[in-house]
């Protein structure tokens, strides 16, 4: 972690402003990474960029290693030539300020497949070579071309060959979808221009990307598919347990994931390879990388395959620091961020604090149970974390205001003093000037936007993730406004 004080904003991609319906890698992520310099922020945090599925979670991605072709930006396409004007003319009407998932899904992608059967066969060299490097590309590829020869059904729940991967399935597949496998390597392709272009300006506008890894994959996946023995699946690879939170903050018959767990013993038989080349990967696209539920590391909830909530789960021992130790001979010194909410026992502060990755600490989470609560920043005894109003799964500070308690609100205010500003300033000047190295502010905070505007309902399985900035609503004020708090809390980089 940087020995400098800094501060940044989240906003995932999918909630920049712009035409088509969802945020991309266009003028206007462009025009936000120059928002953010202009403002003093050096880092800029997004939620997972996978290939979402059926509930649209970027936590529940088709693969740790593909990007989402829903935010590949069409108007650069139009400027290579690889889209032409009348390609747009059936565009649907699609709302600003939500993400419509689903006319997406039945207009983009099949105008992305277009274009990727229109060039992919003549593609550049440097297609080629970008191929040769991404060793997960061809059995995604073929993940994909499989999974809708066979109705967008769950991979194993496919014909029993292919679903086991043997040999003469797999390459009796490979050869009768060569043209369609090709066109989904060119679709990643381009997204994966894109975003290299984004970072490298980002770069020069000195704004670090960080980004976001979930410990776990999703059942439906090109991941569990492909290695599926580095699971805990039974003979006909069918789960034997998935994953989950007990009983919580944000639900109380816990949170049932269900995406498969890691057999740890087969993981470490192999020195965790599949791991480093997966953090190896996360690094390649992001200069910090927030570990998602870094308590599964030390214990995670183990729930029975059947089971209808998370309440019937139980604790079991996860790798620990031999994952970490494996991870650090192979790839050095990283900036890694645990994220090390929820229920958090010793053993969970234990391993962040061997490795020094610095936590997280929440400003709403602050006033529920008096003076020692650890999220008041009088509590805060230490610099190495990173503070945060409130993260993707919390409503927005105003949100949370209005909706919350009477003693929560009562002690909010005496605490700072009973301000006449709006709280969202409160707690984005409380989160600024606090110890912590780093602070990060959800973009909805700083514009002051009520629950309308959250990103995520854990525990809801519908609705999520579909919160946009709209047009204009980022003003010359709001980037005036963080720049004179950034600076007063010397957070200012360079």
């Amino acid at each position: 972690m940087s020995n400098n004080r800094a501060s940044g904003v989240l906003l995932h991609v999918t909630s920049l402003p712009g035409r088509y319906g969802v945020g991309t890698l266009n003028r206007s992520a462009y025009a936000w990474v120059d928002f953010l310099a202009d403002a003093g922020q050096s880092i800029w945090q997004v939620l997972p960029l996978g290939p979402t599925s059926y509930g649209d979670s970027p936590y529940q991605s088709l693969s740790t290693y593909a990007g989402n072709p829903y935010l590949i930006g069409l108007e650069g396409l139009l400027e290579e030539g690889l889209l032409e004007q009348k390609d747009l003319e059936d565009a649907p009407e699609l709302p600003e300020g939500k993400v419509d998932y689903c006319a997406l899904y039945e207009w983009k992608l099949p105008l992305l497949h277009k274009i990727a059967e229109r060039h992919s066969q003549a593609a550049p060299a440097e297609f080629t070579r970008w191929c040769k490097t991404q060793p997960w590309l061809e059995d995604y590829a073929l993940f994909l071309v499989l999974k809708k020869e066979h109705n967008n059904q769950a991979w194993n729940q496919w014909p029993k060959p292919i679903r086991q991967r043997q040999a003469r399935a797999l390459q009796e597949a490979r050869d009768s979808h060569q043209q369609l496998i090709l066109q989904e390597k060119f679709i990643q392709w381009l997204f994966f221009k894109q975003w290299k272009q984004l970072r490298d300006y980002a770069a020069r506008r000195k704004v670090r990307i960080f980004g976001d890894i979930p410990i776990f994959v999703a059942m439906d996946s090109s991941d569990s598919w492909a290695h599926h023995h580095l699971f805990q699946f039974d003979k006909e690879l069918q789960p034997l347990a998935v994953a989950g939170v007990p009983p919580d903050y944000f639900s109380p018959t816990g949170q049932l994931w269900g995406n498969p767990l890691y057999d740890w013993k087969a993981h470490k038989d192999q020195g965790y390879k599949w791991w480093i080349d997966r953090v190896k990967a996360a690094f390649d696209m992001y200069d910090i990388l927030r570990v998602d539920h870094f308590r599964g590391f030390a214990g995670y909830w183990r729930v029975p395959a059947d089971a209808k909530t998370a309440e019937t789960g139980k604790w079991v021992k996860g790798p620990g620091a031999d994952l970490f130790r494996a991870l650090h001979k192979a790839l050095g010194e990283r900036n890694i961020v645990a994220e090390d909410l929820g229920d958090i026992t010793p053993d969970v502060i234990a391993l962040r604090d061997k490795f020094e990755f610095p936590g997280m600490k929440i400003l709403q989470f602050a006033y529920g149970s008096g003076p020692g609560n650890p999220f008041l920043p009088h509590n805060f005894e230490t610099t190495r974390f990173v503070a945060y109003t409130g993260t993707h799964d919390n409503d927005t500070v105003r949100g949370w205001y209005e909706n919350g308690t009477e003693s929560e609100r009562e002690y909010c205010r005496e605490y700072f003093g009973n301000p006449e500003e709006a709280v969202s300033a409160t707690l984005i000047r409380a989160t600024l000037k606090s110890t912590a190295q780093w602070a990060i502010i959800p973009l909805q905070d700083l514009l002051d936007l009520g629950t309308e505007a959250r990103m995520n309902f854990p525990g809801r399985a519908h609705d999520n993730w579909q919160w946009r900035l709209k047009p204009n609503e980022l003003r010359q004020e709001h980037r005036d406004q963080l720049l004179k708090w950034t600076r007063m809390y010397n957070r200012l980089q360079g």
